[in-house]
């Protein structure tokens, strides 16, 4: 009777082992089969990171083929001439590329590529004409053109024309206002050229 109740005893304790490992081996086979699924689902995830548009703080889309940037000089075309404001606009591009890409800058050739000339500088145009026939404003306007060539990417070329203005009281000359006017509509032109090269608005 003690070796019928060992003999099932045994038989049951070597079912119950068997249970088990064949459902361990069946959570492994399992486990081994999701592995590869996250192996083979990576794969694609990690080619796009690798071929994919890279992005800068300041929100530009680059893709990683492009390296090199250049800027050719601004040609002063304007009828009225501000004698440094080629040199400024062209200085200030160059510093808003550097500042927010990682594109080396070469003399020409760049990968990307601006060309520009100034076509309009209105430094005193009347605004809001008063009683007395007087303006209380005046506006002063920069005008340039731009050429922009994307050599890896030649959908995003562009040829136009980009203006920013400053407003000022009529009582000050424009020889008065223009140290602190021109800058900032610099500032807002190379802000507007920038976005349309890299950041597609």
């Amino acid at each position: 009777m003690k070796a019928e109740n060992f003999k099932n005893v045994r038989m049951k304790f070597c079912k119950d082992f068997h249970s088990r490992q064949c459902c361990f081996l069946k959570l492994n086979f399992r486990f081994l089969i999701l592995r590869k699924l996250l192996f083979f689902l990576m794969i694609p995830i990690l080619t796009f990171s690798c071929f994919s548009v890279k992005y800068s703080m300041s929100g530009a889309s680059i893709s990683p083929a492009i390296k090199t940037l250049s800027v050719q000089y601004f040609i002063n075309r304007a009828q009225n001439v501000q004698p440094t404001l080629s040199n400024d606009i062209t200085e200030a591009l160059k510093r808003k590329c550097l500042s927010q890409t990682s594109l080396t800058m070469v003399t020409e050739g760049g990968d990307v590529s601006f060309e520009g000339e100034i076509t309009g500088y209105d430094p005193s145009k009347p605004l809001a004409i008063q009683g007395n026939d007087r303006a209380a404003q005046n506006r002063m306007t920069i005008t340039v053109h731009i050429k922009f060539t994307n050599s890896v990417e030649p959908k995003n070329n562009f040829d136009a024309p980009f203006s920013r203005y400053r407003d000022y009281d009529s009582q000050k000359s424009p020889d008065q206002v223009a140290p602190e006017l021109v800058p900032q509509i610099i500032d807002d032109l190379t802000e507007d050229i920038f976005n349309k090269a890299f950041v597609n608005w």
